[in-house]
């Protein structure tokens, strides 16, 4: 099968690399070590008793090859049966002991790696949910998804693997240095000229592969980004016969992953072999300067002594490669430490002022004073935004797509802080109400309001969380839309599916006005709430709108003026102001620019 072409200019992912790139941080962060360890703190019993562990398991190890090497030393050396028995008895306890503290230090470091990520987890999704509307506007879905996932996944392994496995080597290069020291100073000291040559292997190597495993973690980023948004759009793709560019630009992208893996699975493979041959000229080395040491006139270590060394330089140069292996992963947990904190330190675009308080039960009063808003400070969308809606008031906001309806909404629902201006409920400017408090008595239903997967009463009981079957099959009964729900295979209990896709568009719409309805709010805000369905179902939802409405200050978005002929109060919009502004008859009998779209729109009807 021949690749897909790929046009750039039909993508609706960008492809540039430099997209969206991460700073660059050193590959070995300090601070970021010292923070993902403060998330060790809660778990400190576990963490110490893990840190016992590693202590002993860096002991055994040693322990273990210098019995060996005393055992042909003394007894074998001498003859001595008894002696040699005790000496495996020894080996084999210890041996034994070496299994269990294994056992329980591999337990522990598993149950410690499991606990941080828990935790981080948790911190990052109660951050998420903090976020104002911008930070999703301009935030990939799928870079939260690897936040949460890939990265925090590469944190376990840097906890629960990385740290101790290097704590249990360098402790065991440590006993079998001062052991080595014991047998010989002078040929330990030939083993100390190895660091130098280590030290300049790692760095060059390293170097390159930090570079590149951050170029491979981007471009994993841009693929699973890419993925979420091609699933979540596979309908538009599907309909506009995109599937062969699409799957163009899904190449290209896996692709460039592909080349940076292979990248670094090239230097990986360079310098390993390159640290495990240097390890052996070094030991071939000392076996030339052991011997001539021995066979010296002046011999100041013995061979059984050179045997001991011997046993202990392998012990030394054993974990160096671990640590090598370790030190790669390690690049890979800062990466993943760096985004992941990255996202939790992003702080909101705004917050609740520190002198904000709670709404009491509020009585709907509305006002905009001057209200100038701009979703980019420099870009405004609003201009002078000036109304007033009373208690129990409804309010239709008419206008071209762009003429400002949403950003009202976005305001008044707390999405968003007025840029200038100031915008009061009850009296109270908005920056002064804590934003938890006014949600819990506004209620949205929008044009593609949002199900969570889960059944029909899940989705209902969103908008009150302790509400009682009785009680949602009052509020259905009360929209006069019981029996669209009772129709359902399994009534109220009937799975909804994935964003509701095992429902038809008006069972949702009914779903989303016994949500808001059931939630009693004193606001309602509804953006387009049936314009997304028929109009044989728009008629019989029309009646549950009414209801819906009654005794509540109401804001309605609708393109279909049939919705909004008893408002209150009609806000013509052109481009972010006001352009005229009155009842529905009122505004019919100026001839303006309401009249003139609603001509329109009945001659659209």
């Amino acid at each position: 099968m021949s690749k897909p072409n790929y046009n750039p200019s039909a993508g609706l992912t960008r492809l540039d690399k430099h997209d969206e790139l991460e700073v660059d941080q050193r590959p070995l962060d300090l601070n970021l070590i010292t923070r993902l360890f403060r998330y060790t703190a809660p778990h400190a019993w576990l963490r110490n008793w893990l840190f016992v562990m590693v202590f002993f398991r860096a002991i055994q190890l040693p322990a273990l090859t210098w019995i060996i090497a005393v055992t042909i030393r003394e007894p074998i050396y001498n003859r001595d049966v008894q002696g040699l028995i005790w000496y495996i008895g020894a080996f084999l306890a210890l041996a034994i002991s070496t299994q269990v503290v294994m056992h329980w230090r591999q337990k522990m470091a598993l149950q410690l790696g499991e606990a941080v990520v828990y935790d981080l987890r948790n911190d990052m999704f109660e951050h998420l949910q903090q976020m104002p509307m911008s930070f999703y506007h301009r935030t990939k879905l799928g870079r939260i998804i690897s936040r949460m996932s890939s990265d925090v996944e590469d944190l376990r392994i840097g906890v629960q693997e990385v740290l101790f496995i290097c704590l249990v080597q360098v402790g065991q290069m440590a006993f079998a240095a001062a052991f080595m020291l014991y047998y010989d100073k002078w040929l330990f000291l030939l083993v100390l000229l190895l660091a130098p040559v280590l030290w300049l292997l790692n760095r060059t190597f390293h170097k390159k592969m930090s570079v590149t495993l951050r170029k491979m973690r981007e471009s994993f980023s841009r693929v699973t980004a890419t993925l979420a948004e091609s699933v979540n759009g596979i309908r538009v793709t599907q309909g506009f016969v995109r599937q062969d560019t699409n799957a163009g630009m899904f190449s290209r992208l896996l692709g460039d992953h592909a080349q940076y893996n292979y990248d670094y699975s090239r230097t990986q493979g360079t310098f390993l072999p390159l640290l495990d041959l240097n390890n052996q000229l070094f030991v071939a080395l000392l076996l030339a300067v052991g011997a001539w040491r021995v066979y010296a006139v002046d011999a100041t270590i013995q061979v059984a002594d050179l045997v001991g060394f011997f046993f202990m330089a392998q012990m030394f140069f054993a974990p160096v490669t671990i640590l090598g292996n370790q030190y790669n992963q390690a690049l890979t947990s800062m990466a993943g430490a760096e985004r992941v904190f990255k996202l939790i330190d992003t702080p909101p675009d705004w917050s609740d002022e520190p002198t904000a308080t709670p709404l009491p039960e509020m009585r709907g009063d509305v006002e905009f004073r001057n209200i100038t808003f701009g979703y980019d400070p420099a870009i405004k969308v609003l201009h002078e935004i000036n109304f007033r809606a009373r208690p129990g008031e409804s309010i239709a906001l008419v206008g071209h797509t762009g003429s400002g309806k949403s950003s009202i909404i976005n305001l008044l629902a707390k999405f968003y802080l007025p840029t200038e201006g100031e915008l009061l409920i009850d009296g109270r400017e908005i920056r002064q109400i804590t934003g938890e408090s006014l949600h819990h008595q506004i209620a949205l239903v929008l044009q593609q309001n949002f199900l969570f997967t889960g059944s029909v009463a899940d989705n209902i009981r969103f908008g009150k969380l302790d509400a009682t079957r009785e009680e949602m099959e009052q509020v259905l009964r009360q929209l006069e839309c019981w029996d669209i729900v009772a129709a359902l295979p399994e009534g109220i209990d009937t799975p909804v599916g994935e964003r509701g896709g095992l429902i038809s568009l008006g069972q949702r719409q009914v779903i989303c006005f016994a949500r808001a309805l059931i939630a009693n709010p004193r606001i309602l805000i509804l953006d387009e709430a049936t314009s997304s369905v028929d109009a044989v179902t728009e008629a019989r939802l029309q009646r549950a709108l009414e209801i819906l409405l009654q005794g509540r200050t109401s804001f309605v978005i609708a393109h279909r003026l049939s919705t909004i002929r008893h408002a209150d109060q009609v806000l013509m919009l052109d481009h972010g102001r006001i352009i005229e502004r009155g009842k529905h008859d009122e505004l019919i009998a100026a001839n303006g620019a309401y009249a003139r779209l609603y001509e329109r729109f009945l001659a659209s009807a």
